[in-house]
């Protein structure tokens, strides 16, 4: 009989504002008597980074957005097989939290000192593999959500409007641009596209802006204006080290994809591609997140 497998993730948080060298985000755990990462079990129909985030900030107070994808760690436990999945974290804020039976201390720590209390070995080697890690900048490529068929509308196809079941999958996305700290929006001007990115735009208070080049109607004969925004919006977001989603078309996704050196494949509805671009612009890791709904 196969093993129970369960998932979790988490964050190795490093801090880089104070001092020569980074700190890095412990927790205490009572029932265990050990030191250790900030990681938990995956909800049902959650993102593994939105998990990793979320454990950290119940587990410690801090905010922390996502960056490098670190690799995972497996061992069993009575229930089954455990895999924890593990990025790097870079803290945006910290609320004082109480301690409770889960978590009863918070520390942050030197690398030489973070290794050397720390209780398990693989979650060591996440740690030198987090300082060790370039930093980046995420670029998050979304394919609009699922949209009414075209048969069905009788309007200009740019105002194609997203479904109930696309309305959904734009809320979803919420928690997924909130874990790679996603401040700067782009869209095809097209309106499944712009209604893609609608909901994370309120929750966040960051405006959508539009490209017509990166509509189906004129991307499809100046592939070359797609490949010029998608690199004028890389070299802001860079200069800025802003966190950048942008929403596309299937037909133009190929085009956005090779720009940043993605290797291209099909996406779905609400599907996303995140390259992790480092000073210079060159994408050195890349992620696929598929829908949840």
């Amino acid at each position: 009989m196969p093993r129970h497998q369960i998932v979790a993730a988490g964050l190795v948080v490093l801090d880089r504002s104070k001092g020569p060298g980074p700190r890095v985000l412990l927790v205490h755990r009572p029932a265990y008597d050990d030191w250790t990462l900030p990681k938990g079990k995956i909800h049902p129909d959650e993102y593994l980074v939105s998990c990793a985030q979320r454990e950290t900030l119940e587990e410690t107070g801090v905010a922390a957005s996502v960056e490098m994808p670190l690799g995972k760690v497996e061992y069993q436990v009575g229930g089954g097989d455990k895999v924890v999945h593990y990025w790097v974290g870079r803290p945006q804020g910290q609320k004082k939290r109480k301690p409770d039976k889960e978590v009863d201390r918070v520390v942050w720590l030197t690398v030489k000192s973070a290794l050397h209390r720390m209780t398990y070995g693989d979650e060591r080697m996440m740690v030198d593999r987090a300082v060790e890690a370039t930093e980046t900048t995420p670029v998050l490529v979304v394919r609009h959500a699922k949209a009414m068929d075209r048969k069905h509308w009788s309007g200009r196809d740019q105002g194609r409007p997203i479904t109930g079941r696309g309305r959904k999958q734009s809320r979803r996305l919420i928690p997924l641009l909130d874990a790679y700290g996603v401040t700067a929006l782009a869209s095809s001007s097209s309106n499944r596209c712009v209604q893609t990115l609608k909901p994370y735009s309120k929750s966040s208070g960051h405006e959508i802006e539009t490209w017509a080049a990166l509509s189906e109607e004129q991307a499809k004969d100046n592939e070359k204006g797609v490949r010029q925004v998608m690199k004028r919006l890389q070299h802001d977001a860079l200069k800025a080290r802003t966190p950048l989603a942008v929403c596309g078309h299937r037909p133009v996704l190929p085009a956005m994809l090779e720009s940043l050196d993605v290797p291209v494949r099909a996406m779905q509805t609400a599907a996303v591609a995140v390259a992790h671009l480092d000073l210079d612009g060159n994408t050195i890791a890349v992620e696929w997140h598929r829908p949840r709904v």
